[in-house]
């Protein structure tokens, strides 16, 4: 049952209470709090472990997985630009994983407790707290149980030498969009793309929060119409 009038205890931990917020969520999470803390989560010291990946995890973890799926690639006959195109059309794919998750599941409308509480732990804190930096990658475990579909599929639709490099280049699309996604929120570029994609990224978060859903770059939010309609001030 919501409660009326509900107000979040910032103090206490939040994702059991921010379900408790209703049809006042969504403005609720679209206000953030600018702050480098890191709220806490959970009161089970476990679970609020698992809540929190360092930055440098998701290369870490990650970039040996890639080399030993192009390996399994190359073992099993693959030619060496075959193998580099393959990488490619990894990448290019998580470019559009990586919009249309920020666009319809991010990003989606929830109603109800438990679609509230979700929405939170999913994408709604990282709204709320955009410069928590212990929150802004993806835990390597969660990416492990959503790697287990995405092979899947792409078994299916790949032939048999090439589809592991086709899953390493999708994990390394996704590996430059975390590590660029932190840089965007902490770096401070003064010019070029970088500049570009930060000021376009902190409109998303601050201004038009309904545009600009790509990260590493705005191809699909050019294709889709979701391109914010002008540039605004620059960051300073």
């Amino acid at each position: 049952m919501v409660a009326q009038g509900f107000i979040v205890d910032l103090n206490k931990p939040l994702v059991f209470q921010v379900g408790h917020l209703g049809d006042s969520y969504e403005e609720w999470v679209h206000q953030p709090i600018i702050s480098k803390g890191s709220p806490r989560f959970f009161e089970n010291d476990i679970l609020e472990f698992l809540t929190r990946t360092v930055w440098w995890a998701i290369p870490s973890v990650w970039l040996p997985i890639v080399g030993w799926l192009v390996w399994i690639s190359l073992k099993r006959g693959g030619g060496i630009s075959e193998l580099f195109l393959t990488l490619l059309g990894g990448i290019f794919l998580w470019t559009f994983l990586e919009y249309t998750l920020h666009r319809f599941v991010f990003h989606m409308k929830p109603s109800g407790y438990w679609a509230n509480t979700l929405h939170y732990l999913i994408h709604g804190c990282h709204h709320k707290h955009p410069m928590d930096g212990l929150r802004l990658v993806f835990p390597p475990a969660a990416t492990a149980i959503l790697l287990l579909p995405l092979w899947s599929v792409i078994k299916l639709l790949v032939p048999f030498t090439y589809a592991p490099a086709f899953l390493g280049g999708g994990l390394l699309g996704y590996i430059i969009y975390d590590c660029t996604h932190y840089y965007l929120h902490h770096g401070k570029p003064f010019k070029g793309i970088s500049h570009s994609l930060k000021r376009y990224h902190m409109d998303h978060h601050f201004k038009l929060q309904d545009k600009g859903y790509g990260i590493t770059s705005k191809f699909w939010d050019i294709i889709f119409g979701t391109l914010p309609p002008k540039p605004t001030n620059k960051i300073k």
